[in-house]
Order: structure tokens, then C-alpha cells, then sequence
């Protein structure tokens, strides 16, 4: 446990995944400054963050660059193990097969995500990799954490997006 902090003087679960999640929302603006998709991740162990990640696939022409991706290779390199045992991941959008494959091989503990995604989500809302019996490693989840925030920077995203393809504004009505 990182130096002054003890069980008794840590955050409410709550208040300590609202914490993290605000980290992992940072890194997602981030990601949206490079005109990538909104999406941000931090990996926290022993109440320290130890791997941070944004999407970068677009800007890096690679499509394993996902957040959570990011976050584990950072975490990877900096704690010198792709083993992540005992290690939280924060992301700001419910993982899609391919992250959820990597967490479970990097044996995360538990996934705390914000926005669920209905077309690919693989930690319950499409497929439920993270929790499969067949897997030798079942990861925790937690789902909706700062979900409104998260959902709206996509939103507002795509909205822009949509609006830059059609050559109009992004108040105009759809």
C-alpha cells in the first residue's frame, strides 16, 4: 500500500472508483484533443497509477491502441511484468472483446467502467468475457461509474463528428 494510506483512512469504494474514473475521464479528453474517440484508462495498483491510456489507434494506425490496451502496456513496462495481478483498470467505456481478452491474460482483478457499450461491450452488455467460467481468470466488474460524463463526451463526440461530415454545425437539430 502506497505510503500514508492505510484501510482505515481510504475513500469510500464509491468515492475511491469516482476518483480513478475522473482520471481515466482526463485521459479520455485527451484522447478527444487528438481527434481520437473519447476513451480513457488508468490501471491502479496498490492505490497508485501505474498505467495510463488513451485511444490512439486512429493517430498511431494501429488497431490494437485501444485505452485499456495503452494502459496495460504502460503498466506492463513500468512494473516490468505482463502479469497485472491485483491491479484495478479504469476505463470510460465497458471494453470490447479484444481488451477484454488482454485483461484477463494480464490477470487484472477488477474492470471498473463507465459507459456500457451496446454494440461491443464484453463485460456483461454484448458478450461477458471477463466473468466466463471457461477462462482460469475471472475479473470483477463494476459497471457505471461517472456513466453520465462518459456517455455525454461520446455523445457530444459522434454529434460533432456527424455534423463535420454533413458540413453543418454541432447544434444544428439531427
Amino acid at each position: 500500500m502506497a505510503a500514508g494510506l492505510s484501510p482505515e483512512n481510504l475513500p469510500s469504494s464509491t468515492e475511491r472508483d469516482r476518483h480513478w474514473m475522473a482520471r481515466a475521464l482526463a485521459y479520455a479528453r485527451h484522447a478527444e484533443a487528438e481527434g481520437e474517440v473519447p476513451v480513457g484508462a488508468v490501471v491502479v495498483l496498490d492505490e497508485q497509477v501505474v498505467g495510463v491510456g488513451w485511444n490512439r489507434n486512429i493517430g498511431a494506425h494501429d488497431p490494437s491502441a485501444h485505452a485499456e490496451i495503452v494502459a496495460m502496456r504502460d503498466a506492463g513496462q513500468r512494473l516490468g511484468n505482463h502479469r497485472l495481478t491485483g491491479a484495478e483498470l479504469y476505463a470510460t467505456l465497458e471494453p470490447c472483446a479484444m481488451c477484454a481478452g488482454a485483461i484477463v491474460h494480464a490477470r487484472i482483478a477488477r474492470v471498473v467502467y463507465a459507459a456500457d457499450d451496446p454494440k461491443t461491450g464484453a463485460a456483461g452488455s454484448v458478450f461477458d468475457l471477463l466473468c466466463n467460467e471457461r477462462h482460469n481468470h475471472r475479473v470483477a466488474v463494476t459497471a457505471g461509474v461517472l456513466r453520465d460524463e462518459a456517455s455525454r463526451l461520446l455523445t457530444d463526440f459522434f454529434r460533432a463528428k456527424r455534423a463535420s461530415e454533413r458540413g453543418s454545425s454541432p447544434s444544428d437539430p439531427e
